[in-house]
């Protein structure tokens, strides 16, 4: 059986994200959706998967909130259901930048729709940043991209304040994974000065779903936040496990080394782990094997 998998997000004031929470929960839980979304003052994030019909009811249900209307929604497919439970969060941000006055809704870059994004990224003027963090990053970005090396998005700010003069750097290229972090982060360059700044609508996700292989200027597989781990052009499955020690995406290759261990370790997390910590990772391993 297939399933679908349905990833959206809309920055918009909502004052009365609070109340929206039990309503949603249960709305998905009657049909059986699984995954995480997201509530915040300032709008709606998230991924869920389930039979067609079900998200079908899902999206509908959200978009008869006029707010959610225009509702952009990325579809892809999983022959096993990514996640294992809903959750219907509230949060302060619904991609945590740790700037609370950066509004999206306000004032955004210049959406690039994949079929023109090529032409963009290649010409010489134009600085390409990934946004994503440095485990995404690892395991694939478009061909010349810079690395900002974060390990978390509140990291942006002072990689773009150490790395970035507006005075230099007129033409600035961004993309993430389905164009959320991008919204924050062109809106945040603006207000930094930037005055040309462009962002990959539908992110990585929509450019892989839309750009034939061999016009491509992607490289590697794209990191996705379920237990599908990676994907590839035309969205399908990608190659990737996940270290279940550390949660780093975890290759062929990295399963050879002597530093991998199932449900404990990989050459990303071993150093850190000392004796105690190996012991714990293997217990809860011993546990999941004994229930399954």
């Amino acid at each position: 059986m297939s399933y679908t998998v349905a990833t959206f997000y809309k920055f918009v004031s909502l004052p009365d994200f609070a109340q929206k929470q039990a309503s949603l929960l249960a709305y998905c839980q009657n049909h059986q959706i699984k995954g995480t979304i997201l509530l915040s003052q300032e709008g709606i994030n998230g991924t869920i998967a389930g039979t067609s019909d079900d998200i079908e009811a899902v999206i509908n249900y959200l978009c008869n909130d006029l707010r959610f209307a225009d509702l952009e929604v990325k579809y892809s497919s999983a022959q096993q259901l990514p996640f294992e439970r809903i959750k219907v969060r509230l949060k302060q941000e619904i991609v945590t930048l740790g700037m609370p006055e950066i509004d999206p809704s306000q004032q955004v870059g210049i959406y690039v729709n994949a079929k023109e994004w090529n032409q963009l990224i290649s010409d010489n003027e134009t600085i390409v940043i990934d946004t994503r963090n440095i485990y995404e990053v690892d395991i694939g970005s478009f061909q010349g991209a810079i690395n900002p090396q974060t390990h978390s998005f509140r990291e942006f700010p002072d990689y773009v304040r150490q790395n970035l003069d507006p005075k230099k750097h007129k033409k600035i290229a961004m993309f993430c994974t389905g164009g959320i972090r991008c919204e924050k982060a062109t809106s945040f360059l603006l207000k930094e000065g930037f005055t040309e700044v462009y962002h990959l609508k539908g992110g990585i996700l929509k450019y892989l779903e839309e750009v034939p292989p061999a016009e491509s200027l992607w490289e590697g597989e794209c990191f996705v936040f379920d237990e599908r781990v990676a994907i590839k052009h035309q969205l399908e499955g990608g190659s990737y496990e996940m270290c279940l020690g550390c949660g780093y995406p975890i290759s062929e290759e990295d399963k050879l080394s002597s530093e991998y261990e199932e449900g404990v370790s990989c050459p990303h997390c071993f150093a850190s782990l000392n004796p105690e910590k190996l012991a714990k990772q293997r217990e809860k391993q011993r546990q999941l094997h004994q229930k399954i």
